[in-house]
């Protein structure tokens, strides 16, 4: 196999330089490995090797090609080592002055025209390479870790980057069995700039009281189909990763609220309950096992009320039929009668509004989330307001339970835990499109890749329609009087011209 680098090396023997070096040598690379410690490229190279020989006896590579690939690999004893490489990718601790003093070593071992990268995650490639003498030649090449399972790259060009270097990392990426995304050297590039909205506002509706933990990542996991709830995510990932990203992004935008950190996280890492791998985070684990506590039992409900259900409700036909299929009494008057429970299903409103606005008895106002169509997912929702009668909530959790779909009940605040994190996510991904981060294909590709999302932030926008988003956003913005729900610019002229969120400009 002819390698377009035919000798790479790498800086650093962690997990991510593992897995640079193993798949850069599968590409048929010579890959030189390098790390200050030397037992820990021995440790490398030892997983590494390890890590082929399963491959091979799950039949995924051959003994012929597994040889090849341990001859490929070499142990570095200095960076001087690393003299005749054409790419050298760094893979080390995330800290500026770190990286900028071993470039700017490797600056006078390279040869002129070997190319430089960086795997960094959330440091600005430009800043890197503002000492270095020929910061043409050197772009950020971001890996996800797992190396060799996390089938996405970033390839970021910094201020004075040759367009060349890039088109050579693309290639690269694709000889390595990888999909390159082009990304421009923002905080946080495409995927964890993405990512701010999963994680960040399920945290603020936690520290707002609205639900635990558990109930949030069931709702998100049950209504949008995430493989993971946003705090198993993070326990899965570690504060101690997460949250210093958050911050680091939160201030290289100059504290732009919608990225605004968590002192729920901030708290967690300083008392080091960082998540799985300490056996306890947002979950405690027991054998690695997650302890959840169990979902609250359906209320047992002698006489049903008849139900009313708002005139403004989201989806108001698709509600009524759902209310008949459960076999409710419904009420088709103008107004409820006395006894009736009374459903409302806001977009972005909180139920308190709601029933202040249209005159509605708030002792019997139960809100739903109809964000998303009833059948398209697992579990449905409800939201109390402060008045609301405790037989009023029963009835309602009751009657929506009945045919077996799990309940959750939530406290009042403006949006649906849904509504909110999805609408956040949409928002977010939206103005990256405005920024010209990526494009939209690239930004598709890099979330679902990267982040493992059901579908991309904006297949998911038009899924629920950019105006319904719109809407979400506008309405939160209004209980909440904070500019981290201001709708991007670019999502607003979508929704107002009724144009897809994935199509490409002209």
């Amino acid at each position: 196999m002819q390698a377009r680098y035919s000798t790479v090396g790498v800086a650093g023997a962690g997990a991510m330089g593992r897995g640079i070096a193993q798949i850069a040598a599968q590409a048929g690379s010579t890959v030189r490995l390098f790390d200050t410690q030397a037992q820990a490229v021995a440790r490398a190279r030892d997983e590494i090797f390890a890590q082929w020989d399963r491959l091979r006896e799950k039949g995924r590579m051959d003994a012929a090609a597994v040889d090849a690939c341990k001859g490929r690999l070499v142990a570095a004893g200095s960076l001087q080592d690393l003299r005749d490489c054409e790419l050298v990718i760094e893979a080390i601790v995330e800290r500026l002055d770190v990286k900028k003093s071993l470039f700017g070593e490797l600056e006078g071992i390279v040869a002129p025209g070997a190319v430089l990268a960086t795997n960094t995650s959330s440091l600005s490639v430009t800043a890197i390479a503002a000492g270095m003498k020929h910061p043409g030649r050197f772009a950020g090449y971001h890996f996800f870790n797992p190396v060799p399972l996390m089938k996405v790259v970033e390839v970021i060009a910094g201020l004075k980057t040759d367009p060349a270097v890039c088109e050579g990392l693309t290639a690269y990426a694709r000889d390595m069995g990888h999909t390159p995304v082009a990304a421009q050297d923002t905080p946080g590039f495409i995927v964890n700039h993405a990512g701010r909205g999963f994680g960040t506002e399920a945290l603020r509706i936690v520290g707002e009281g609205i639900a635990d933990f558990a109930t949030i990542d069931r709702i998100l996991k049950d209504q949008v189909g995430f493989k993971l709830g946003p705090f198993e995510l993070l326990d899965l990932t570690g504060l101690d990763v997460s949250h210093v990203v958050m911050e680091s992004i939160y201030t290289q935008y100059y504290d732009e609220p919608r990225f605004r950190p968590s002192v729920i996280a901030a708290q967690r890492l300083a008392a080091g309950v960082v998540g799985r791998k300490v056996g306890e985070g947002f979950y405690r684990y027991v054998d690695g096992k997650a302890q959840v506590a169990p979902e609250p039992a359906v209320p047992t409900v002698e006489e049903m009320p008849p139900v009313w259900v708002s005139t403004r409700a989201a989806r108001r036909a698709e509600l009524y039929q759902l209310l008949k299929d459960l076999g409710a009494k419904i009420e088709t008057g103008q107004s409820a009668s006395p006894n009736a429970l009374t459903l409302v299903a806001p977009l972005g409103f909180d139920v308190t509004t709601v029933a202040v606005v249209e005159r509605l008895d708030p002792a019997r106002t139960v809100g739903i989330d109809m964000l998303f169509d009833d059948a398209a997912t697992k579990r449905r929702v409800l939201a109390t307001n402060p008045a609301t009668r405790r037989d009023m909530l029963d009835a309602a959790h009751a009657l929506f339970a009945s045919d077996g779909k799990p309940v959750s009940v939530i406290r009042d605040s403006g949006g649906f835990v849904t509504q909110r994190v999805v609408a956040t996510i949409v928002n977010i991904a939206a103005d990256i499109c405005q920024q010209r981060i990526c494009t939209p294909k690239d930004l598709e590709t890099a979330v679902t890749l990267g982040l493992g999302y059901p579908a991309g932030p904006l297949a998911l926008g038009d899924r629920l329609g950019p105006t319904n988003v719109l809407e979400v956003l506008f309405n939160m913005q209004t209980v909440y009087g904070d500019p981290r729900y201001r709708p991007s610019p670019w999502l607003r002229r979508r929704g107002a011209l009724g144009v897809s969120l994935l199509h490409e400009e002209a």
